[in-house]
């Protein structure tokens, strides 16, 4: 069936068609004529119902369509690009995916110029989806949870930037102004010799324009920081588990729903703390232990698992697919500039390809339907193209 068809349009006028026997005060029929009358009643009847109900033959639905892309970290020419591709949007980047569900594995910040479109984007394609039958889901990254907890080691000039506008310079000087004796005493405690002027400076080159705007929309009170507080951390999509990091053996008994839980509640209030689930090393945002245990690739994974008994890498992958009842699980995080990786007889997917022209990995996603799991790609655009 044709999008936007349905059997009640293209058969609505033929069913309009049946002549119904017009009463009259006509004598008592006899039960011969009583029998054969309701006999002609119930066959058009049945007509009626086929024609509504439209043929028998059309057949079970086909399974939906899920797409799953990997880490973008700020290029939206290249996020775009997949979009595009994978048949999500139209021309004017409006959802065009008809009931497919779009997961994004997280990591949509950092490291590159566009954040915030690529964040408005998916915004508007959430809004836009349910529409259609599709839907939207966007996993909460390591990444975006370092915004919120002030960790900026990976923000961009570009990404503050795209929260200026004409009154952040003065935003910027109130809110030097307003702690600028606790910013005197730090800077002097270093260099006892600072003027106040140098020291002002000195904070002034370090907060470019539109980090004040920035860090209020990333509070766990902005705007943004409340959208990523209610994006989940693992979220199971007919048989397949989608995480940014991956499920480790001591998270797996928690299961989905406490894991988005004890995530949302740390997002809520910004929770920096080295144990907390946002920064553990074996949490659902950092955990690399379903691909490596090699210290030299994960030394903080190495490091909070020293000491602890625990299981080799397949049996923990098996563990983790009998805690959820899925057939595999698809993760993001640890990039492969090689492409998208299918692993463990497919149960496990390692779908951060290195998008972002940071790490200059090909554009790819991944397409599940029903029990085909098929790796897509598509050229990089010139740089600018979809802006």
């Amino acid at each position: 069936m044709r999008e936007g068809d349905s059997s009640e349009t293209r058969h609505g006028g033929r069913a309009g068609c049946l002549r119904w026997p017009t009463v009259t005060h006509s004598p008592p029929l006899n039960r011969e004529w009583q029998t054969l009358f309701q006999r002609l009643i119930r066959s058009a009847a049945l007509l009626l119902a086929m024609l509504l109900l439209g043929p028998a033959s059309a057949g079970a639905a086909s399974p939906q369509r899920i797409v799953a892309v990997g880490d973008l970290h700020g290029d939206y020419d290249a996020w775009i690009a997949i979009a595009r591709a994978a048949g999500l949007i139209d021309a004017k980047d409006h959802w065009s995916g008809g009931n497919a569900v779009l997961v994004q594995l997280g990591d949509m910040t950092d490291r590159g110029p566009d954040s915030l479109k690529i964040i408005r984007s998916l915004q508007q394609l959430a809004r836009e989806a349910p529409a259609r039958g599709g839907r939207v889901v966007t996993i909460l990254g390591n990444h975006e949870a370092m915004n919120v907890i002030g960790d900026l080691r990976y923000t961009t000039a570009q990404e503050f930037a795209a929260f200026a506008d004409q009154r952040s310079p003065a935003r910027r000087e109130r809110i030097y102004i307003a702690n600028r004796q606790k910013l005197e005493a730090a800077a002097r405690a270093a260099n006892p010799g600072l003027r106040p002027s140098e020291v002002r400076d000195q904070w002034i080159a370090r907060t470019p324009l539109g980090w004040v705007e920035h860090r209020a929309a990333w509070s766990p009170s902005g705007a943004l920081g409340r959208w990523a507080a209610t994006n989940p951390a693992v979220v199971k999509v007919g048989d397949t588990l989608f995480v940014h990091g991956g499920v480790s053996a001591e998270y797996a008994p928690l299961g989905i729903d406490e894991i988005n839980r004890r995530v949302a509640a740390a997002m809520r209030v910004a929770d920096s703390s080295r144990t907390g689930i946002l920064s553990d090393p074996l949490g659902p945002l950092w955990y690399r232990g379903l691909i490596t245990r090699d210290p030299k690739v994960d030394p903080d994974g190495a490091a909070a698992a020293a000491g602890k008994q625990r299981p080799t890498i397949e049996q923990e992958l098996a563990a983790v697919l009998a805690a959820t009842g899925a057939k595999r699980i698809v993760v993001g995080h640890t990039p492969s500039l090689s492409g998208i990786i299918i692993a463990s007889g497919g149960q496990l997917v390692r779908a951060d390809s290195g998008i972002s022209l940071y790490y200059g990995g090909p554009l790819t996603w991944l397409e599940i339907v029903g029990d085909q799991v098929t790796p897509r790609s598509v050229p990089r655009p010139a740089q600018g193209g979809a802006r």
